[in-house]
């Protein structure tokens, strides 16, 4: 039976976002027994140069599917398409709806600043959501029950590990995805249909040869790991009854904080 409390639900954008940023820290906490979900906010249905809108829904649906199951994730179904993830009440309480049904005690998700407003407006509304995970005033759709248990929301590095106005990004912790990253490429190639997509839109040619370069770049920073994803942890105020970290708690050696980004405890008194 999965302890309540070790449950991480990754939020993002489209299809493959998680897998490029967040596939492998979902990976380190499942080998210690944490329960993982996965949601995309989108359909994807504007990734494809040659697919109908309504086909690109359909191949993408179950291409995201098959890597939530190659993660060995529950897959929650996307909410709205490309380009109208927006902050608005409606999809707020769509998105809290899927918290409380997961009910984790870690979210991970998009950082503030990045390249698109799909991947910062789904950032908003999975932090607003997670915040709202234990007022029963607020009414989600479906209806969900709120739940009482801390919550840690931890941001994502942007993709080129740069906000959008060109500035450097650096972790302020990073986590060792080398042990589990051939599961994390095989997730990532389920998305096949990225491929020419990727390729026209953003000059990736190999879309998994990006995320490999990617998670190097980040490992480098790191100087301990070969491989990496990088985060950076939410302010606890309203989220949980204290500062905590839940992601160094259950990785030990495979997690390591950025001593620049270390800030003093928060005193309120």
């Amino acid at each position: 039976m999965i302890d309540r409390h070790k449950i991480a639900l990754a939020i993002a954008a489209h299809p493959d976002d998680i897998e490029f940023n967040m596939a492998g820290t979902l990976l380190q906490l499942k080998q210690r027994g944490w329960a993982i979900h996965y949601c995309n906010l989108s359909t994807g249905n504007c990734g494809s140069m040659e697919m109908t809108a309504a086909r690109t829904r359909i191949v993408r649906r179950r291409e995201a599917q098959a890597a939530a199951k190659t993660l060995g994730a529950r897959w929650h179904a996307p909410l709205c398409d490309d380009l109208e993830i927006l902050y608005t009440v409606p999809l707020l309480r769509r998105v809290a709806a899927v918290i409380r049904a997961a009910r984790p005690s870690i979210v991970l998700t998009h950082a503030p600043l990045d390249y698109m407003e799909d991947h910062m407006n789904t950032c908003r509304l999975a932090v607003t959501a997670a915040f709202t995970h234990g007022m029963p005033n607020f009414k989600t759709l479906p209806a969900r029950a709120p739940y009482a248990h801390d919550v840690t929301v931890y941001h994502a590095m942007p993709h080129g590990l740069r906000d959008g106005l060109r500035r450097p990004v650096v972790a302020g912790s990073f986590v060792n995805t080398a042990p589990v990253h051939a599961t994390k490429l095989a997730a990532l190639a389920c998305h096949k249909s990225q491929q020419g997509w990727l390729d026209a839109s953003q000059g990736m040619n190999s879309y998994l040869q990006t995320m490999e370069d990617m998670s190097r770049r980040v490992g480098g920073i790191s100087k301990r790991f070969a491989l990496a994803e990088g985060w950076h942890r939410h302010l606890f105020l309203g989220f949980s009854t204290s500062e905590m970290d839940p992601l160094a708690d259950a990785l030990g050696k495979d997690h390591l904080v950025n001593t620049a980004f270390v800030a003093p405890p928060l005193n309120l008194h």
